[in-house]
């Protein structure tokens, strides 16, 4: 048999599929996420998401020297309040001492270059456990932002490098924009969580910071799961707004959104391999129904190849060392 073309050349050995591989991943393009916790000397494994942990800052900082010194360059901070703090104002979130601000402070003291994006949302800091302030059962768009607002030049202040706001209220990123600019902090950039779902795969998360919604859910500001332009409209708003980077989040549900996104911005496009993403492949794992490193690497291949730039994810470290 003849053939004019064979496609199966360029997959004939390792060496050619690698010389030939349209998707490269790099330690460089993961971020790490991190829980922090108040104390001292904590490692808390967060029960549904095996091998992830919640740690006190001291012990933060010993993994943030160690992610440093994998490759990994960026880190996405999120606390856990302590409940005597929460009411539903979210002042906490902007106290100048608090556990977030104390965390960037010191994170930036002992690896200087690494790059610090904190989580924008009060829901660490509600005692409804909601991204926003709430007022006669209803969630508030512009109180809310003016709290946010607070939030991210706090951020600031304490030395971040990207305030990355969560709570998906309307103009929030206008806002957050002028206020850095208005306050000295031009160099502060934004990851905006730009088409941010609604979506059951952030259940480990809340597990991991307490900070379920205490009645009804976030359906009246998170994005339907069954839309598709309006997360490029979402996105387009936020460039428009002053947003340096978007996010979609999830990412292995919506890789459809993700190329959609790349397609139509001309900033970096970030996902988040979300903590139920990680929970399945784990559970899955330890069931023995498929191979945990061959999994990892095939999902987190597939977000950069949707068209991802950054991607945060808690298998950050286990990639790094898959590619080694």
């Amino acid at each position: 048999m003849y053939l004019q073309r064979r496609n199966r050349i360029l997959r004939r050995s390792a060496a050619i599929r690698a010389l030939v591989a349209e998707t490269n991943l790099l330690p460089s393009d993961l971020i790490a996420p991190l829980f922090i916790d108040e104390g001292k000397d904590i490692r808390f494994q967060i029960p549904s998401m095996p091998g992830y942990y919640r740690y006190s800052l001291d012990n933060t900082l010993v993994e943030v020297k160690a992610l440093w010194n994998m490759g990994i360059r960026c880190v996405l901070l999120f606390v856990k309040a302590a409940d005597a703090t929460k009411d539903n104002t979210g002042k906490e979130a902007w106290n100048p001492n608090g556990l977030m601000q104390t965390a960037i402070k010191a994170i930036k003291n002992t690896v200087p270059e690494m790059v610090v994006m904190t989580d924008v949302a009060l829901d660490p800091y509600s005692i409804y456990g909601h991204d926003g302030i709430v007022k006669d059962g209803e969630i508030v768009n512009d109180e809310t932002v003016e709290a946010l607002v607070q939030m991210s030049i706090s951020h600031a202040k304490a030395g971040a490098d990207f305030v990355a706001p969560s709570d998906m209220m309307d103009g929030r990123v206008g806002a957050i924009r002028s206020a850095l600019e208005q306050n000295g902090y031009s160099q502060t950039g934004i990851m905006s969580y730009s088409a941010k779902y609604a979506s059951c795969f952030y259940g480990p998360f809340r597990d991991a910071l307490d900070s379920a919604p205490g009645f009804g859910d976030k359906k009246t500001y998170q994005m339907d799961f069954a839309n598709r332009t309006e997360a490029i409209k979402e996105t387009l708003m936020d460039v428009e707004e002053g947003a340096d980077i978007v996010m979609v989040k999830p990412a292995m549900a919506y890789l459809d959104i993700i190329r959609e996104i790349k397609n139509s911005v001309n900033v970096p496009v970030s996902a988040y391999h979300v903590s139920g993403e990680y929970a399945m492949i784990k559970a899955a794992a330890q069931m023995g129904w498929l191979n945990e490193d061959k999994a990892i690497l095939e999902s987190i291949t597939s977000i950069k190849r949707a068209g991802a730039d950054l991607i945060a994810t808690y298998f950050a470290k286990d990639v790094v060392r898959l590619l080694g």
